[in-house]
């Protein structure tokens, strides 16, 4: 299917009635969950997994991914306004964006992030059409070995790129893997770290896992440091830039589109890396470096279109290789299987529909944001005032629910409650369970295909060696790891993320 044929099939799935509306009210809560701090993306997807098993792939797909790219958007609204960034992308957009508020010119601010990350949204999606069937095409190619490579990239990515220390994201991503295998073995069909418990022989439920983590965990956090919450607020005048805001933001947003754009299709790079990366070429590039943090235009308008065009092209690797470069992805994921979809190369020829039909929805759910929530900053704002001892049962209310839902099983509620006490645990120790999370997922990925590999060859290791694309790929992996041990790139690791944190 050429690509013109693959936008019409898509134009044609994302306007039918249910999904442009399901599409709508995943942007809405998007925004609202951006908006609120401590309850991002992530968490929201998890809750809301269960949820959408009732509907068809498509519609769920488009729901949720419209859930991840609104929350972005959102998250920039109380960074700018009350300095709270509602996602964790936004707080770079922090630096700036309320120095700008707090010399009138909110109403600026909030017009150059939404301008930036409706362009930058567009444009990702763009790339998305141009270079998804590319990548789909070559990973037919790709044999067991080449697979496994991809993931041990992906793995030792994740634990490099995120926050706190590398020793303990290393911990986390084994806990991960450890995690996965967890269940009855394939080739065997002995159960492994079962305990004796019936419940755990087909593993682990991916869904109770991160709902517990980051739904339960981010909600006992959340309780404690409710007082966080409270701010005041700026006052919006004037939505429209001036002509010179204009001319001052054109080439950051350009920039900030290209670096999202690239970042966002590594695995495990994101978009808090693609906005801090956009923010520090701005301050590097600019003629007046001594504005950055005082309210220069440029800070606001380069992070939030970084990490937009990067919440767009992060669902390349998840679609065509079937690889999730983040937890978010992950989720994504773990949404696709539970509807029996399975993600990789083949899915633009088995499901043309969800493809180009996700495709477009991004393009709608974009122009939906630029229109919806400008008109609605004043909502947006009062929405965090909101006591959170109000909001917080409602959400394991529905968490619980959703949780039982999946097979009518309290044991799925216990573990839920189990790893919804590891996720505040892991707060309090300042552990990111990104990691787990991807690890838990590419884990028996990585098992399978390796054992897979292994078999071909009889049993030949060098199989991992002898591919070119397998070579090269874990090469890259270990350059990665000597870069660890560089005191320079730690140095630099630490202070970049120390600043976006």
């Amino acid at each position: 299917m050429d690509i013109f044929s693959g936008l019409m099939l898509g134009l044609s799935t994302a306007t039918t009635l249910s999904n442009f509306a399901y599409c709508f009210v995943g942007v809405l809560l998007g925004t609202a969950v951006g908006v609120l701090p401590g309850v991002g993306p992530i968490a929201t997807i998890s809750m809301l997994l269960p949820f959408t098993f009732g509907l068809p792939v498509d519609t769920a797909m488009i729901m949720l991914a419209g859930i991840f790219y609104g929350s972005q958007y959102g998250g920039s609204t109380t960074a700018i306004l009350m300095n709270l960034p509602g996602e964790a992308s936004s707080v770079v957009t922090t630096l700036d964006g309320h120095e700008m508020a707090k010399q009138g010119k909110a109403g600026r601010a909030l017009a150059a992030a939404a301008i930036g990350s409706f362009f930058a949204g567009s444009v990702g999606t763009l790339f998305i059409v141009i270079a998804a069937p590319l990548l789909a095409s070559l990973a037919l190619t790709f044999g067991p070995a080449e697979y496994f490579s991809l993931i041990v990239l992906g793995l030792i990515t994740s634990m490099v790129l995120t926050s706190g220390s590398l020793l303990t994201a290393f911990g986390m991503a084994l806990f991960g893997i450890l995690l996965g295998m967890i269940g009855t073995d394939i080739n065997s069909g002995a159960a492994r770290y079962t305990f004796g418990s019936p419940n755990l022989l087909d593993g682990l439920d991916f869904v109770v896992v991160a709902t517990g983590i980051f739904g339960l965990g981010d909600v006992l956090a959340n309780l404690e440091n409710e007082s966080n919450r409270m701010a005041g607020v700026a006052r919006v005048s004037s939505l429209f830039p001036t002509r010179e805001d204009w001319k001052r933001m054109v080439m950051p947003i350009l920039r900030g589109t290209g670096i999202g754009v690239l970042l966002g299709v590594l695995p495990g790079a994101g978009v808090l890396l693609a906005s801090f990366s956009a923010y520090a070429l701005e301050k590097k590039v600019s003629r007046h470096p001594e504005e950055f943090g005082k309210g220069a235009i440029e800070g606001v308008a380069a992070p939030e279109a970084a990490n937009n065009a990067a919440a767009q092209t992060c669902f390349i690797p998840m679609l065509t290789l079937g690889l999730p470069g983040t937890a978010t992805m992950a989720l994504m994921i773990g949404a696709l299987v539970v509807q029996g979809v399975q993600p990789g190369p083949e899915i633009l020829s088995q499901q043309p529909a969800l493809f180009w039909g996700l495709i477009v929805s991004m393009w709608i759910g974009n122009l939906m944001l630029l229109f919806l929530n400008l008109p609605l900053v004043g909502i947006w704002a009062k929405l965090i005032s909101v006591p959170y001892h109000f909001l917080f049962p409602m959400i394991c209310v529905f968490t619980t629910i959703g949780v039982y839902s999946i097979s009518n099983s309290v044991f799925d509620v216990y573990m839920m409650a189990l790893f919804g006490a590891l996720g505040y645990f892991f707060k309090k120790v300042g552990a990111e369970p990104a990691p787990l999370v991807l690890a838990l997922i590419l884990g028996p990925m990585a098992e399978e295909y390796l054992r897979r590999a292994l078999l071909i060859s009889q049993g030949d290791a060098s199989v991992f060696f002898t591919s070119p694309l397998s070579l090269g790929t874990l090469i890259v992996a270990g350059l990665l790891l000597l870069s660890i041990i560089s005191p320079r790139f730690r140095k630099v690791r630490e202070e970049g993320l120390q600043e976006v944190d």
